[in-house]
């Protein structure tokens, strides 16, 4: 992005240079996995354990994490947009929040959850903290509320972390039903420079099941306005910095992924999150050069139901495909979803594909490829398989909606050609997607 990664890449250089005056270095640690190590004074109803991978990240889906739909409300003092609190919710143990230099007292970050739920189970990561000074988060109070981000907090646990850990687990002292988590963190091991906290995760059970509500409106943000424009499942829209777009995006649960386009023709992968009540987005953007670094932030407050536009941008799903196809021969789709491990179309993605349908036949000249693309999870022949029916499945609808067979070909390519990265579940959204190639 030209002013923005400009300015992301001299924060990240700010960084090295003014934490390694502090005698921080930019390695990570190996995680600790000494289990002897657990601390004494963990609260005695809650069971810690310490180790290398995340067993259990990868057997339940964390329910405070930015793919679930969670989206921090509340932030702590940051050291930046590098180390702001919303990376405790990416589920990667080696990105995280930092206070500023010489901030060491209590915190506390307030996690917006998408729907009622009663966790049982909390995770921590502190095995990539900088430096080896005791700066990894040790005694946090977490607490839940079912009133508002303000107030109603009872107390789930109590509990100390040890110093540079991943995967640290404990089970709640007491359960209650909530929307919103309350993170204290009230020390570190000792550093009186900086606190750090690489990832939170926690499971349960969601008590309620609502869709995203429409999106459509502006936002303010520190990239200017960010005009939104969802129908059905698709979105579109623009933002002012780099004369930014939103292209071929798509709602995925609770998440929005899309490519995000400059017209400097940068370009990169991207997902947004939304408080419940729409009042508050994050959006986590990466370079298509660079998917595996720590993504960079767009944080935005909702100021009006309108949508707007930009001067270069006033169209919506069907206007936006037609020009990426006219200039590039090719649109990344999201928003058409499938029920999981198989080829049926969920109805909430129809509209699209009838946006789809609508574009062709008022381009009766064009011929057009549908590329399905899976995540990781599962066999390479599975996938390719799955990714083959799903494309399959697009052509018979836009058939089916009066598009002529012979204007049609299908191909599935699994997870061959990933955009994001497939070791976590934002990545994993962002690679699977339907992809369009006129002939």
């Amino acid at each position: 992005m030209p002013r923005t990664i400009l300015l992301a890449a001299l924060a990240a250089l700010c960084f090295t240079a003014c934490r390694a005056s502090g005698n921080v270095t930019n390695s990570q640690p190996t995680p600790t996995t000494n289990v002897a190590a657990r601390k004494e004074n963990a609260t005695p109803t809650i069971e810690a354990v310490a180790g290398g991978a995340s067993a259990l990240a990868d057997a339940e889906p964390s329910l405070v994490s930015l793919s679930a739909g969670a989206v921090v409300v509340k932030k702590p003092q940051e050291y930046g947009s590098a180390w702001s609190a919303i990376w405790i919710l990416d589920e990667k143990p080696k990105s995280g929040w930092a206070t500023p230099k010489n901030v060491t007292g209590p915190q506390v970050i307030v996690i917006a959850l998408p729907e009622q739920t009663l966790l049982d189970k909390l995770v921590f990561d502190t095995g990539g903290v900088d430096g080896i000074d005791g700066r990894g988060a040790k005694d946090i109070l977490v607490e839940v509320s079912d009133t508002n981000a303000d107030e109603g907090f009872r107390k789930i646990a109590e509990l100390s972390l040890m110093d540079k850990a991943d995967n640290q687990q404990f089970r709640v002292s007491a359960q209650a039903l909530g929307r919103w988590v309350r993170l204290t963190v009230k020390n570190n091991h000792g550093s009186k420079d900086y606190t750090e906290l690489m990832d939170f995760r926690a499971t349960g059970k969601q008590l309620t099941k609502t869709p995203l509500p429409d999106v459509s409106g502006t936002y303010d943000s520190s990239y200017g306005k960010f005009h939104i424009r969802q129908q059905g499942t698709s979105v579109t829209g623009c933002y002012e910095s780099g004369s930014g777009l939103i292209d071929g995006g798509g709602v995925e649960g609770r998440v929005l992924t899309f490519t995000w386009r400059e017209a400097s023709r940068r370009y990169g992968p991207a997902v947004m999150i939304f408080s419940p009540d729409r009042k508050q987005m994050t959006g986590v953007w990466w370079d298509h050069n660079d998917v595996n670094r720590a993504g960079g932030l767009w944080d935005g407050t909702r100021v009006s139901d309108e949508v707007g536009s930009c001067r270069h941008w006033k169209g919506g799903v069907k206007e936006q495909l037609a020009k990426n196809l006219e200039e590039f021969g090719r649109a990344r789709v999201y928003g058409i979803n499938f029920d999981t491990d198989s080829d049926r179309i969920k109805d909430e993605s129809k509209p699209t594909l009838d946006q789809i349908a609508s574009l062709l036949k008022t381009k009766p000249e064009w011929k057009m490829t549908i590329e399905g693309h899976t995540d990781a999870q599962g066999s390479a022949e599975y996938n390719q398989g799955l990714s083959e029916r799903r494309a399959n499945a697009v052509k018979a609808y836009l058939q089916t909606a009066g598009v002529e067979a012979t204007r049609l070909r299908s191909a599935g390519l699994g997870f061959s050609q990933p955009v994001g990265p497939n070791d976590n579940p934002l990545g994993r959204a962002q690679n699977r997607r339907v992809e369009l190639i006129r002939q």
